[in-house]
C-alpha cells in the first residue's frame, strides 16, 4: 500500500534512457531508407551528420527540429500515420524491453505520476508512449495547418531548459505546482538533461553518456544501466 498523502512525480526522457536507441534518429533512417523522404542517399547522410554533430555536443536545437520536422511534411497525417505503424512494429516495439518496463512498473505501484519528457516530436512519440503504457508525455510539439504538418517547431521545445518550462506548464495545466509532490524523480542519459535533472529531488542517471556518467560519479547521483548489452553506440 502506497501513501496518497505523499505525492511523487516520476519523469522519464525517452531515447536511451527507456528505450536503448533514438527514436527521432532511427524515424528518419526508417523515412529514409524507405524512400518516403526524397533521395535515400541523401537522406541517410544528412540525419548522420546531425547525430555526429549531437554526439560532439555541437547540434543546436534550430538545427534538429529543422530537419526532424521537415520530415513530416512529406506527408498528410493519414499517410504518416500508416509510415509510422510500420514503423513501430519493424523498429520501437521490438527495442522495448523489460526492464525499461520493470522501472515504470515499479513507479507505477507506488502510485507515483509517471511522465515521459522528450525532445523527440509529439507526433513520433505519443504511440511510443501508449506502448510503454505511460499516459502522460511533454514532448516537442509540432506546428500543423489542417492535416498537414508545417515543418515548425509550435511554442517552446522539450528540450534543454526547455523541459523544465514545459514540466511546469504541464503541472499548471493539471491546477498543480512543482513544489507540492514530495518526491520528483528524473531518470536521463544525456547531459543534454542537466537543467531539469538539477531541479529534480532524484535525478538518476539512467544509461548515462560518458559525460553524465562522470558528472554522476563527482554529484553522487544514481547511475542505473538498463541496457548493458544492448545500447547503441553513443558518446
Amino acid at each position: 500500500m502506497h501513501n496518497n498523502s505523499f505525492k511523487r512525480l516520476a519523469l522519464f526522457d525517452l531515447d536511451h534512457t527507456l528505450l536503448p536507441l533514438d527514436s527521432d534518429y532511427h524515424w528518419a533512417q526508417y523515412l529514409a531508407k524507405a524512400g518516403h523522404v526524397g533521395d535515400p542517399k541523401e537522406a541517410l547522410q544528412r540525419n548522420q551528420a546531425l547525430m555526429d554533430k549531437y554526439n560532439a555536443g555541437t547540434l543546436t536545437a534550430d538545427e534538429t527540429y529543422s530537419f526532424m520536422l521537415g520530415l513530416l511534411t512529406y506527408g498528410d497525417e493519414e499517410t504518416l500515420k500508416r509510415w509510422h505503424a510500420d514503423y513501430m512494429k519493424s523498429v520501437i516495439l521490438p527495442a522495448i524491453h523489460k526492464p525499461a518496463i520493470d522501472l515504470l512498473d515499479k513507479h507505477r505501484d507506488q502510485g507515483d505520476v509517471c511522465v515521459i519528457v522528450t525532445a523527440t516530436n509529439e507526433f513520433v512519440t505519443r504511440p511510443i508512449a501508449d506502448a510503454l503504457a505511460v499516459k502522460h508525455l511533454i514532448a516537442t510539439l509540432a506546428e500543423k495547418q489542417g492535416n498537414r504538418y508545417t515543418g515548425k517547431v509550435k511554442g517552446i521545445p522539450s528540450y534543454q531548459e526547455g523541459k523544465v518550462h514545459r514540466v511546469h506548464a504541464w503541472l499548471a495545466d493539471r491546477n498543480e505546482q512543482w513544489d507540492q509532490y514530495d518526491e520528483i524523480w528524473f531518470y536521463s542519459d544525456s547531459m543534454n538533461d542537466l537543467p531539469l535533472m538539477e531541479a529534480a529531488s532524484h535525478p538518476v542517471a539512467t544509461n548515462p553518456s560518458p559525460a553524465l556518467r562522470k558528472l554522476a560519479q563527482e554529484r553522487g547521483w544514481p547511475i542505473l544501466d538498463l541496457f548493458d548489452d544492448l545500447l547503441d553506440n553513443k558518446s
